[in-house]
């Protein structure tokens, strides 16, 4: 089956794409990469979500890209960014970052018609052991999941290796979220699980683009949405993480699109 976007749709809806659509991926992934990069010099104890924001806007623009959640479902933005307890899609504001704020900025950018789409961990000011521990292990949790993409293995052998992997440090994965496809849309097949069995869900083909981006809570996995219908929190209060990256899926493996061209992807400890 093909449709007017070229390329084979697999019997799931998951689109396969030729070799050619991988450079298009990798501008736009380097992109929302080289911005993550340059914010973190700006995420600093007294900073407020809004300035960040606002910050990331003007690098899109700077670089002739486009945002794609501005008017995204109404959503106004260049930005998520989620605080503490925010497990994801947390809008961006007055509010000032406190000492010991952690918070994840998702950012997804397209270029010549292309979605990169990443995001990654950042702490204000002092972090305590828990907070790397979290952040770490979530991290690790997104790597895992990256090694268990290759052709003939299954979406389920991402989740359960992602789930399998947190749950061993006692923290939770959250199931109210996944990743997704994406390409030359924002949103597409398959949903991307961060739990699972091995062997269950769709086989992996060369040629998928997607996204895998576990969140973890230090307690329960449950969350909410708040009454803006956007900001998702824990139900506990416990503390979130969450790292993402988008793939395509190579003839013997992967390639990750958003890596850091700074090596900054994740928060390097001193």
């Amino acid at each position: 089956m093909t449709d007017k976007h070229h390329g084979r749709l697999t019997r799931d809806g998951i689109r396969i794409h030729g070799a050619e659509d991988f450079s298009g991926m990798y501008r736009a992934g380097a992109l929302a990469a080289h911005i993550l990069d340059d914010i973190a010099a700006h995420v600093f104890v007294g900073q407020t979500t809004g300035e960040l924001d606002r910050l990331i806007e003007q690098q899109v623009n700077d670089a002739g890209a486009k945002s794609a959640t501005i008017g995204y479902k109404g959503y106004k933005h260049a930005s998520c960014i989620s605080v503490n307890h925010v497990v994801c899609h947390g809008i961006p504001g007055d509010k000032k970052l406190k000492d010991g704020d952690i918070l994840n900025i998702d950012v997804t950018v397209i270029v010549d018609g292309w979605f990169g789409d990443t995001s990654r961990m950042y702490v204000a000011g002092k972090r305590s052991r828990k907070i790397e521990r979290l952040v770490q292990v979530t991290h690790d949790a997104l790597m895992k999941g990256i090694e268990a993409v290759r052709p003939g293995n299954t979406f389920g052998d991402i989740g359960h290796a992602i789930q399998a992997y947190v749950e061993a440090q006692r923290m939770s994965v959250v199931r109210d979220f996944c990743g997704h496809g994406l390409g030359r849309v924002f949103h597409a097949p398959p949903n991307v699980l961060h739990f699972g069995r091995p062997a269950s869900g769709p086989v992996l083909e060369e040629g998928m683009f997607f996204t895998i981006e576990p969140m973890v809570n230090l307690g329960r996995p449950e969350t909410k949405v708040l009454a803006d219908d956007w900001t998702a929190v824990t139900r506990d209060k416990s503390l979130s993480a969450q790292f993402e990256h988008s793939i395509g899926v190579t003839a013997d493996g992967c390639e990750i699109f958003t890596l850091s061209p700074a090596g900054r992807f994740h928060p390097t400890w001193d």
